[in-house]
């Protein structure tokens, strides 16, 4: 388990460094998105590296590895909507956002750890593959879920399906580096 969790802030710090130079770019225009457009964006993410995935070439010279970090950062950016809600303006210092977004990720790391230890790290035998497919149908989930309102009869809500997500991408990355 100890190496899993290095693997994972690896990761994470991957990611977070990546968050923060377009937090200081940009500043935190992000904060006017609404969680379905977050959404959006995952799965087009999500949608390319499957093409990826089966077409083998990519036209735009960017491959998986940078759509799964931007996979990882907007769920973590919708994780904070769902958290502070949508702003009419960007109201987020960049320092603000990158220790708000690095939260959400600890929290995902946090639930990854107790998952972990019961499911045995499984993920370790699945295939990049399973789990971009596992990550574009949490996003149906939750396309369903905020098409209903945010209601569900039994099911978890639109926040523990962006902490999967996060974690089947992170573990999608870890997969790929022991692969190189």
């Amino acid at each position: 388990m100890d190496k899993t969790l290095q693997q994972y802030d690896a990761v994470v710090s991957e990611c977070l460094a990546l968050f923060t130079k377009k937090a200081h770019d940009y500043g935190t225009a992000w904060r006017i998105l609404r969680v379905p457009s977050l959404t959006d964006q995952i799965f087009i993410k999500a949608q390319r590296i499957r093409t990826l995935q089966t077409v083998g070439e990519s036209r735009v010279g960017e491959g998986i590895r940078p759509e799964l970090i931007g996979i990882i950062n907007y769920a973590a950016m919708a994780l904070v909507q769902l958290e502070l809600g949508v702003a009419d303006t960007p109201d987020l210092a960049a320092d603000d956002a990158s220790h708000r977004v690095l939260a959400q990720l600890q929290h995902a790391r946090d639930l990854m750890t107790r998952k972990n230890h019961d499911y045995g790290e499984a993920w370790r035998s699945m295939r990049v593959s399973s789990l971009v497919d596992l990550i574009l149908m949490k996003l149906l989930r939750i396309k369903q879920i905020e098409d209903n309102q945010g209601a569900t009869l039994v099911s978890e809500g639109i926040d523990a399906n962006f902490l999967d997500i996060v974690n089947y991408a992170v573990f999608a990355m870890i997969q790929m580096d022991e692969r190189r």
